[in-house]
């Protein structure tokens, strides 16, 4: 068996042998997966019904039926779960196997956006790919999905023993910083934000020193800094977001809306499809400010909700993570909590004006196929990381 071929494992953590009463439900992997799969589709068909709600009105006046986008988001979340089933029966070793398919070709993609005429440009951004008609892929969110299945590869295989500084940085660090620069390069500074998490957290979880993670954060700041002083637009964007409504009709009119939004949905919302701001005054009410539109219309509790399914899938990653002893396993699960929980908490963040206005879409939420697809893909993978944990606890036991 090849090296690629074998599934590392690290010594087993000390475990407690007493557990609190809200996690005893949890001691068998399979009641992970099912929670995992429970919030995942729950939020998914929730995200489908949220999307047909917020998109409607905009899908009348430009395609002529308020379903064309709930037509397209339901043929994307039919393709994600049907790849998420798939990924969810494989072995573990599978995903090691692929990992360096997923980042060169990542990789490929993502060079292949800055080709004149085949790169398309949206919101000044050029990071998609057009491919006819109405459909187009955005590279750089299925490099999410490759960035946290092949750094987690290379630093398990290396987990079996002794491993330097340079050992643990070499390649991940580069190949991280080269993606992360041509999403950068693309104009895509939200999408760029959400992959630092990624290859941090696989890095902490394989030991990375705590110091390096200290001057990461400063590093991060001043890129953006630096690219917003040669930005008019991110510069608008920053100054909004201190004060959105200082320039109500300009740069602040989405996040003021969003704002409106939230309040005028009160602590029940005003009802499904009731929205008044996706009604042409809140811009990407379908997409990115998804979740203004959710508590405008289901109010504080469904907010409250989404965010508590958010909180569930990353809660299942991480007890995937602890109680695991595969190494690829642990790693990747950290991996891929950071991206959903991330990119989540970034998307709420903008909308409630806590950060600026940096345009990524809410996980299995927002409208958009090259967000959904990888998402599900990724949570399909860890519940194939639960099948393995409950089909190991099992063996174990009869063994014994």
């Amino acid at each position: 068996m090849s090296t690629s071929q074998r599934v590392q494992t690290v010594s087993p953590r000390p475990r407690k042998n007493s557990i609190n009463p809200a996690g005893r439900g949890l001691r068998n992997p399979l009641n992970i997966y099912r929670l995992l799969l429970s919030a995942t589709l729950f939020l998914t068909f929730g995200g489908l019904l949220m999307v047909w709600s917020a998109s409607g009105v905009w899908a009348q006046t430009e395609f002529g039926s308020p379903y064309a986008l709930l037509q397209r988001q339901a043929t994307f979340v039919g393709l994600g779960l049907a790849l998420m089933v798939v990924l969810s029966r494989m072995p573990v070793a599978f995903f090691m196997r692929i990992s360096k398919f997923l980042i060169y070709g990542a990789l490929a993609l993502l060079l292949l956006v800055l080709v004149p005429g085949i790169g398309v440009s949206v919101n000044g951004q050029q990071n998609w790919i057009d491919l006819g008609g109405p459909f187009r892929i955005q590279p750089s969110e299925f490099a999410k999905f490759a960035l946290a299945v092949w750094a987690s590869a290379v630093l398990a295989r290396r987990l079996k023993g002794p491993m330097s500084l340079r050992e643990l940085l070499v390649p991940v660090v580069p190949m991280s910083l080269l993606i992360i620069g041509l999403v950068v390069l693309e104009g895509d500074l939200g999408t760029a934000s959400v992959m630092v998490p990624i290859a941090a957290a696989v890095l902490f979880a394989a030991g990375a020193p705590l110091w390096l993670f200290a001057l990461a954060p400063l590093g991060v700041v001043a890129l953006i800094a630096a690219l917003s002083m040669n930005s008019g637009y991110r510069i608008a964007r920053l100054t909004s977001w201190l004060d959105p409504y200082s320039d109500y009709m300009g740069a602040g009119w989405q996040v003021v809306h969003g704002h409106y939004a939230l309040a005028s949905g009160g602590l029940i919302g005003v009802g499904l499809g009731a929205s008044r701001e996706k009604w042409g005054a809140l811009p990407e009410a379908h997409t990115d400010f998804i979740f203004a539109v959710i508590g405008e219309e289901l109010g504080l509790w469904g907010t409250l909700l989404t965010l508590s399914l958010v909180i569930i899938i990353g809660a299942c990653g991480l007890v995937i993570a602890r109680r695991t002893d595969v190494a690829f396993i642990r790693l990747a699960s950290v991996g891929v909590v950071a991206w959903i929980t991330g990119q989540s908490l970034v998307n709420i963040g903008v909308v409630l004006g806590l950060l600026p206005v940096v345009g990524v879409p809410l996980p299995l939420v927002s409208y958009g196929g090259s967000s959904l697809i990888p998402t599900l893909s990724a949570l399909g993978m860890l519940m194939a990381f639960a099948r393995y944990e409950a089909r190991a606890k099992g063996a174990k036991a009869r063994s014994s």
